[in-house]
């Protein structure tokens, strides 16, 4: 994406109504005006529901379209990516859905305790290098993060093209002892897959599936 594009985007996020971009220092000090008060930032009192990682905001979008009675919220730290996402929904008046350029790891300071009732992880960068253990979303420390801001019984899923990313996950979960409610490692050649799991594609999934890459799915609770 040449430079032009980026600050045009840059320029119109910074215009969407959807979009909130504060700056790293708002967030580690705790100055996001939203966190704790997301559910008056939609205007409701819906569930509030992340995708981490949201990448384009595809599968964002795609899942306020199928549950409206649900507030949505892609986290990413590259806006120039999540702006088609936030577009979209804009072109299209779907509101139970917004974008927060931010850090992963800063989760804790975003949202409050028990504020998130799901958190969707799509796609993530498996990170396979042994040094790279610690910038993988579903590591311990991660998994501490989210707990933190999950209400009870809050639910976690992750979806990914890369075998190792979930065999990795399935393992530390048990491990950790955990409770992994549904695991499937082949979505589209295997029955019985939620149908959200299914039903919304990402650019790059359909990529993955034209190269016939297993696409896998679990749903779990942090315990």
């Amino acid at each position: 994406m040449g430079s032009k594009n980026k600050l045009k985007r840059f320029a119109e996020n910074a215009s969407f109504t959807n979009v909130i971009e504060p700056s790293r220092e708002e967030v580690v000090q705790n100055l996001l005006p939203w966190k704790g008060k997301w559910q008056d930032f939609f205007g409701n009192q819906n569930p509030i529901v992340l995708e981490l990682g949201c990448g384009k905001g595809e599968y964002s979008v795609g899942l306020a379209q199928r549950f409206p009675e649900k507030n949505f919220i892609g986290i990413d730290i590259k806006g120039a990516r999540f702006w088609r996402g936030a577009k979209t929904a804009i072109e299209n008046n779907i509101r139970n859905v917004a974008f927060l350029r931010t850090q992963i790891e800063l989760i804790t300071h975003c949202f409050a305790a028990n504020e998130v009732a799901e958190i969707w992880i799509t796609f993530p960068d498996p990170q396979i290098k042994y040094k790279r253990t610690k910038h993988r979303m579903t590591n311990a420390e991660f998994l501490d993060k989210y707990k933190k801001i999950l209400q009870p019984g809050g639910l976690m899923h992750l979806k990914t093209d890369s075998e190792f990313m979930h065999g990795y996950t399935l393992g530390l979960l048990h491990g950790l002892g955990h409770e992994v409610l549904y695991a499937n490692h082949n979505v589209y050649h295997n029955l019985g897959a939620p149908e959200e799991v299914t039903a919304i594609q990402t650019f790059y999934e359909s990529q993955y599936l034209a190269q016939d890459k297993a696409i896998t799915y679990i749903r779990f609770k942090i315990n």
